[in-house]
């Protein structure tokens, strides 16, 4: 009886599903991107722009054509989740743009491989490599780790932000401590003793023998290995790459000549080889106004100097310039210093005329847009602008300036002194690019961010919700009759959900007309989430499969506009990129198997066959696990999603993980009540009139019975409180008596 049901089962199951040979999703016709100009809504795409301060409508210079320039990194270092900031909002910007609004867009990014930091950077990792590769003595290590110390207490002594004094402090710190260990004879050997006062010494070789450092390739080093480390990161966060990438090591030459115009334009002048922008000379021009974008700003030194690079703001450089918001076109080098020949002498290009030159030789005189941090308005892009324009003889350079927001960590800002300093690469051990994405959508592109351990999990679980959804509805394609048995009538469940449906896509595409609002965008997907997963449990098996893919279908051509779905798919998440198109040939088996399965274990339950019960559980825990597949046994049916070894294993870890904190939460919560209780058995014990000894630094008087009857001071307690303190003692009474029962 029980043989013949298994073979029963399985002909049927064979007969059903075996023979399928063409994918039901494939008949779903594909999501089109939406064209702003034929959509029948009236809406058009309004962005936030920073030079008037208010939304705009986007209005290309050239039809659909976009010309877009954006400020790249400056590779001396790690990239971190600041950077992270700007990058992914302007992928997601850009994604949107071209892909939802149906843009053609040319974008240009540059690489800053010419820079104060850098210089800096690369001249101290060169010298400290080479101190550290000599022979020294422990006297002669001890004696310049002094003097390196005693140039950061200088440096300290000087600091004004109280982030940067922290990280100084904390640095000093951890230097007296290592040579103090090393003078007092301790086991520390050289190696360890250098690299403990790393920073401290690189500053104090740089200082000493920074002058000699010439050879062109110790700048080079250090850029191309963080260009390639930079690159390397994008390509982890799904950022696109740009249309053209420019570098300024490429440009110096047509830097040179952009400088020469604006001098004979009448707006910067030669000072001791170095060339600088004449600030007052152009904002008294009738025609021109500097600091479009923070004209408050104008006049903040402490800005400008940073802008101009910590070897460009010595006593004897700032005494070059005719007015103190003039700012370098062009330096001169000084001994250690990269140099490139010109009118003016061996020199280096300013880090604002970069991007102005190598934007206008790939762009033309003017732009769509131009994009940055918010950090980089005042002064890096105000002074673009004040370039552009005094070379070009216009006012009008850039039609739309876009600024993404601050990023903070856990409320604060990141530095690296709060030791909060996260890189993309650190993130990336912790999130996957997919969950980073989700997190930066909840947040609007222009507003401060804060990353934190709340907004991540939050992320991973909207991520999780949307996985299981949409394997949930692969499930049910994979099972919907093909041909004329694939419809149904719909019944008022399939008409409310469809009009929803319908109701959110007109809404989403109002929020990312609104100067692309993914935080609402994001908030109406995980309603249309929702009100599937409520219409799927009413539903069960009589769900319909063709409204809810066609949900998933545009769930997932948002999702992958947005950059969190990275491979094309049919619907939902692709295990990895190397494994597309497996699940076409894999479902049909799985769900045949598994509903060989379930009648099995059907018969097995009515028969009563423990041992058969637990080979079906083998095959979902080990057999189909070990494959990537994921059973899940529902009341109606078994609901296969094909998810990969990998997820399933992780799937695993972290319920197992989430079990221990339960139970460790649940111990310590156990504690906490016996403890309780032990201090409350505890309390019991002490007589009435003892009870108020503990607080003579209250009371200084009692009665026979030891209620307080004078405070402190010795003052009478009045009627009140000492009324009050009676039914505490009375209650204590009480509790004492039970005790001794």
């Amino acid at each position: 009886m029980f043989l013949s049901s298994i073979a029963f089962a399985g002909r049927a199951v064979t007969s059903r599903l075996i023979n399928r040979s063409i994918r039901y999703h494939k008949n779903f016709v594909k999501m089109s991107s939406v064209d702003s100009k034929t959509s029948s809504s009236s809406e058009t795409l309004k962005l936030y722009n920073s030079l008037s301060r208010k939304k705009e409508e986007f209005v290309p210079m050239n039809g659909r054509s976009v010309t877009w320039y954006s400020c790249g990194p400056t590779v001396y270092d790690a990239s971190h989740m600041g950077h992270a900031r700007s990058y992914m909002a302007f992928d997601i910007i850009r994604r949107v743009m071209s892909d939802y609004f149906g843009y053609d867009i040319f974008y240009v990014m540059n690489v800053t491989d010419i820079d104060d930091k850098i210089i800096n950077r690369a001249r101290q990792n060169h010298l400290f490599e080479e101190y550290k590769s000599k022979d020294h003595s422990l006297d002669d290590v001890i004696r310049d780790c002094d003097q390196a110390i005693e140039i950061y207490k200088e440096k300290l002594a000087q600091e004004t932000d109280k982030d940067k004094a922290s990280l100084l402090s904390s640095t000093i710190k951890t230097a007296v401590a290592a040579v103090e260990k090393a003078r007092d004879g301790s086991n520390t050997s050289l190696p360890d003793l250098i690299d403990a006062v790393r920073d401290p010494l690189s500053k104090l070789l740089d200082r000493k023998y920074g002058a000699t450092v010439t050879d062109h390739h110790i700048f080079a080093a250090l850029t191309q290995k963080w260009e390639e480390e930079y690159h390397n990161d994008m390509t982890a966060l799904n950022v696109l790459p740009p249309n053209v990438l420019t570098r300024v090591t490429d440009y110096v030459p047509e830097i040179v000549v952009f400088v020469e115009k604006i001098i004979s334009n009448g707006y910067a002048y030669e000072s001791n080889g170095s060339v600088y922008f004449n600030t007052v000379k152009f904002s008294t021009s009738p025609d021109h106004r500097y600091a479009k974008l923070v004209p408050e700003n104008v006049g903040d030194l402490a800005a400008l100097q940073e802008g101009e690079g910590e070897l460009s703001v010595s006593a004897d450089k700032l005494q070059e310039k005719k007015h103190k918001n003039d700012f370098a076109l062009w330096k001169a080098s000084k001994p250690g210093e990269p140099a490139w020949p010109s009118p003016w002498g061996p020199g280096r290009p300013g880090w604002h005329i970069e991007c102005s030159v190598m934007a206008c030789d790939i762009l033309g005189s003017t732009a769509d847009i131009h994009t940055g941090g918010v950090d980089l308005k005042f002064p890096h892009h105000d002074n673009e602008i004040a370039q552009v324009e005094a070379y070009y003889e216009t006012d009008n350079w850039i039609n739309y300036f876009l600024h993404a927001g601050h990023l903070s960590i856990e409320g604060c800002k990141m530095s690296k002194s709060l030791k909060n300093f996260i890189t993309i690469k650190e993130a990336l051990q912790t999130n996957t690019s997919s969950q980073l994405r989700l997190a930066f959508l909840t947040h609007q592109w222009s507003a401060t961010m804060d990353y934190s351990v709340n907004a991540m999990q939050e992320a991973v679980q909207t991520e999780k919700a949307l996985k299981e959804f949409f394997l949930v509805v692969k499930d049910m394609v994979w099972r919907c009759p093909e041909g004329r048995k694939g419809f149904f009538k719909w019944t008022d469940s399939e008409k409310e959900l469809n009009g929803k449906f319908l109701k959110i896509k007109s809404s989403i595409h109002t929020a990312l007309c609104d100067s692309i609002d993914t935080p609402t965008t994001l908030r109406l997907l995980k309603e249309l989430l929702t009100l599937s997963n409520t219409y799927i449990d009413a539903k069960r098996d009589d769900a319909n499969a063709r409204l809810l893919a066609d949900i998933a279908h545009y769930m997932t051509y948002l999702l992958k506009i947005f950059g969190v779905i990275p491979h094309d798919t049919g619907i939902g998440f692709s295990m990895k990129k190397e494994a597309e198109g497996i699940e076409d040939v894999v479902m049909p088996y799985a769900i045949a198997l598994a509903d060989f399965r379930e009648k099995v274990r059907e018969v097995a339950l009515e028969t009563k066959a423990k041992p058969v019960l637990q080979l079906c559980d083998w095959v979902r825990d080990e057999v189909m696990f070990d494959l990537g597949v994921k059973l899940e046994d529902k009341k109606e049916r078994t609901v296969v999603k094909l998810v990969g070894k990998e997820a399933l294993i992780e799937e695993r870890e972290a319920e197992k993980r989430a079990m221990e904190i339960k139970r460790k939460a649940k111990e310590e919560q156990k504690k906490k009540m016996e403890e309780a209780q032990r201090k409350l058995e505890a309390q019991a014990r002490i007589e009435p009139r003892d009870m108020f000894k503990d607080q003579m630094d209250k009371y200084s008087k009692f009665d026979d019975q030891g209620v307080p009857t004078h405070d402190e001071n010795g003052e009478p307690l009045s009627e009140k409180k000492i009324k009050k303190l009676y039914k505490q003692w009375e209650a204590q009474e009480k509790k004492y008596n039970s005790s001794k029962k």
